[in-house]
């Protein structure tokens, strides 16, 4: 089914993002990536120079203004995965642009804006989020990481873990607690900045998928934050800061979900066309049509309704309720799409050479961060009922 969310400003930017990963998406690449850990930062200041950075950039900072308009962030998730070898700058730049830079750009002082957008927009600067903590997943409330009033700023103390690009960020925004018990307003966001006395950005973490993106432990030890350094300027205002910003994050990944699937989709119809058994094309087996035909129509469903979501977090109206839908469903029906991909492929599914097989070690997580699966529907569970 054709989509019809695109207008041509986005379909010609489609044609400078398949350019870039002609050029700089490569299997050797990938491969470079994996074995380190991270995707290297001169690709990182590749994609700035090509624009597939700082989209969420106000315009007056050196980004294209485009925070509003996720289309093309999703072009730019839609064709690094297509190409089987760029899932680990997909997930880079995501951070950067989904989950870093929103949180300066909507909520920041005039100050902090100055400072951090334009080197974010560029990659100069790499930025982080920091929410999950090792005592403490989906319930936000539960955080010990500590920030104290101390003159001129906070003396912060706790841990994080699982915090995507936590290794190579030059900059964490991170949620501590500022206040007593466990109100909304008892917590607040600080830009914990790589060099501050105290801070220490761990080990990388050894994941079962997304070799390539790194994953960290961070911990801090009587770090000083300069009250500049609060973000907004004013205490007691990251839970909701953080709400406002959730359904952005879950919109994100119900739209990297869909991706991955369409991807798998292609890869599958790909290989069972050409790959033979018993004298015939993999593909002509009544089985193997049958879950190509749901693969097929799953896809279109799982961009229907995406594309709606896009729409409706550009006009302002996409609920964390209805992000928790986009996320828990979109990542679901990724799972489904993915391991009939990879039965679909026989053993050379279970090869990590093929994407099919990457793609399904990188998924799993999806129903995890952002917010568990469970969380998702506890959410939805809520909102339909009427009850806590």
């Amino acid at each position: 089914m054709e989509r019809d969310i695109y207008e041509e400003i986005h379909n010609d930017f489609r044609e400078l993002v398949k350019e870039f990963v002609k050029r700089y998406v490569t299997q050797e690449k990938m491969l470079e990536w994996d074995e380190a850990g991270e995707v290297d930062r001169a690709t990182m200041l590749a994609a700035a120079e090509q624009g597939l950075v700082g989209l969420s950039v106000p315009e007056e900072f050196g980004g294209a203004g485009m925070l509003e308009d996720y289309r093309f962030r999703s072009i730019v998730n839609e064709e690094l995965i297509r190409s089987g070898t760029g899932a680990a700058l997909a997930g880079a730049l995501g951070i950067q642009d989904d989950l870093a830079v929103p949180y300066i750009a909507r909520f920041g002082t005039d100050a902090q804006k100055q400072k951090w957008l334009p080197k974010m927009a560029t990659c100069e600067v790499l930025g982080a989020l920091a929410m999950t903590e090792p005592g403490t997943g989906s319930d936000l409330r539960g955080v010990a990481t500590t920030a104290k009033k101390t003159d001129g700023g906070y003396i912060v103390n706790g841990a994080k873990t699982f915090i995507s690009s936590g290794k190579t960020a030059d900059m964490v925004v991170t949620f501590v607690k500022t206040g007593e018990g466990n109100r909304p307003d008892a917590f607040s966001l600080v830009i914990i900045e790589d060099g501050m006395e105290g801070f220490d950005h761990g080990r990388k973490l050894q994941k079962m998928g997304a070799h390539g993106h790194d994953t960290a432990e961070l911990s801090f030890s009587d770090v000083f934050v300069p009250d500049e350094n609060l973000i907004g300027g004013v205490e007691g205002h990251g839970f909701v800061q953080l709400m406002e910003n959730l359904p952005l994050e879950r919109l994100s990944i119900g739209v990297v979900a869909a991706a991955i699937s369409e991807a798998a989709l292609e890869w599958t119809l790909d290989y069972t066309k050409s790959r033979e058994a018993f004298g015939k094309p993999v593909a002509d087996f009544q089985n193997s049509r049958f879950r190509l035909a749901e693969m097929a129509t799953t896809v279109d469903v799982m961009w229907a309704y995406v594309d709606r979501a896009m729409r409706l977090f550009e006009q302002g109206e996409l609920s964390a309720d209805e992000a928790a839908k986009v996320k828990f469903w979109c990542t679901e029906r990724e799972w489904e799409i993915l391991d009939q991909g990879v039965q679909l492929h026989g053993g050379y599914g279970y090869i990590t050479e093929y994407p099919i097989a990457r793609a399904f070690l990188d998924a799993r997580v999806h129903r995890i961060y952002g917010g568990t699966n469970e969380v998702m529907r506890e959410i939805v569970a809520r909102a339909v009922t009427g009850r806590k």
